[in-house]
């Protein structure tokens, strides 16, 4: 497929470098420019483009930039990518930590409701629950005892079946997490945050996920501190 990855921080570029490497199509793009993603062009194999270029006549494109950035994102970077274009959201609301308050989030919305509603398209929910390294390092064969689960939302099953494909060719089994209502189950602080569950595991970790945000993960006065100081 055509994959066009829009951020060039951990996740992003882990995945530019699997999905080259299982064969795909990848191009990637920063804030800054294809200039500055000269290395991480030579290093993935994936092709540095503009924002605008890497969106455009793609089959999937991965938004994967900080929460307060996709505000940003230009109204038309979806203008020439098609209406069968699959948008993938890997974010996460870290608002102690970078992002400071967002007030639809704060208030119960879930993280990829508000990008869906920031980027005026659907989105599907894939890639926020794992660390960067892992992604890149982890995939195993299918069946293989000690393979890693990624849960998966979204509301249009046709391209939360192309995500699904995607997680499985990466070397993860992909769980169904449901529709993007229910995404809240794999944000921050839930069960299945970070926690490299199995599939058994990753669907009673969504189960047994609560709606209420914890603390840590909320603003507060003072927000945004940093990873090392969060306010």
């Amino acid at each position: 497929m055509r994959i066009g990855i829009i951020g060039a921080g951990n996740i992003g570029g882990a995945l530019a470098r699997r999905l080259t490497e299982v064969g795909h199509e990848v191009v990637v793009a920063n804030s800054r420019g294809p200039d500055t993603l000269r290395e991480l062009e030579a290093e993935t194999g994936a092709t540095a483009v503009t924002g605008r270029e890497a969106a455009r006549g793609r089959d999937v494109v991965v938004v994967t930039i900080p929460e307060k950035n996709v505000a940003q994102l230009p109204d038309d970077l979806f203008e020439d990518a098609g209406e069968r274009v699959v948008a993938i959201d890997t974010g996460n609301y870290y608002p102690q930590q970078r992002d400071g308050r967002i007030d639809a989030i704060e208030d119960g919305m879930p993280e990829s409701i508000w990008v869906a509603e920031q980027l005026g398209r659907p989105v599907v929910k894939a890639f926020n629950n794992i660390y960067a390294q892992h992604l890149r390092d982890s995939g195993r064969p299918a069946g293989s005892a000690d393979r890693i689960a990624l849960p998966v939302a979204g509301d249009d099953q046709a391209a939360k079946s192309i995500v699904m494909q995607l997680v499985e060719e990466l070397g993860f089994d992909a769980v169904d997490a449901g529709g993007l209502e229910e995404s809240w189950r794999q944000q921050p602080g839930t069960p299945v945050y970070t926690t490299d569950l199995d599939a058994e595991g990753v669907r009673r970790a969504l189960a047994q996920a609560s709606p209420e945000r914890r603390p840590e993960f909320r603003a507060t006065p003072r927000s945004p501190g940093n990873s090392r100081e969060p306010a």
